[in-house]
């Protein structure tokens, strides 16, 4: 009788621990897809800051920069999406099939969104181009398709 308790507490005990390290296993895919979508969020927030700086550097009034983004297909295997946030305020970036998993990055104070040419970014094999320019009313950043 006790042969038959301790293979049951065995198989009992086989199934509970492939529960939990699923669990594990999961959170740390988790951990790893932020990490990867903070990257993207803050490099394409640098570049976007970046153009700024060098936008108002200059003392021209009608000023348009443009810079060609690296951005991967895929990251953690999965698709993305990435924007420049409407307020101006900060990048955003989540994945397609988990929009609960996303992260963002802020931007320097005083941007504002070209509503007209900012789009959100689907990875995917495409050209994408972050872009800055000034009037002589207002300086305006915008991410698009290339």
């Amino acid at each position: 009788m006790s042969h038959l308790i301790c293979v049951g507490a065995l198989i009992v005990l086989i199934f509970t621990v492939q529960v939990f390290f699923l669990q594990v296993v999961d959170n740390s895919w988790a951990e790893m897809a932020k990490r990867e979508l903070k990257e993207l969020t803050d490099y394409v927030a640098d570049t976007v800051a970046n153009l700024y700086f060098l936008v108002n550097s200059t003392q021209e009034q009608s000023v348009v920069l443009q810079k060609t983004l690296s951005l991967p297909s895929a990251a953690a295997g999965s698709s993305y999406v990435i924007q420049i946030m409407a307020d101006g305020r900060s990048v955003k970036a989540y994945f397609v099939d988990k929009t609960w998993l996303s992260v963002s990055s802020w931007l320097p104070p005083g941007l504002t969104v070209d509503a007209v040419k900012n789009m959100s970014i689907e990875s995917a094999e495409r050209t994408v181009i972050a872009g800055c320019s000034r009037t002589t009313t207002s300086t305006y950043v915008w991410m698009t398709y290339g």
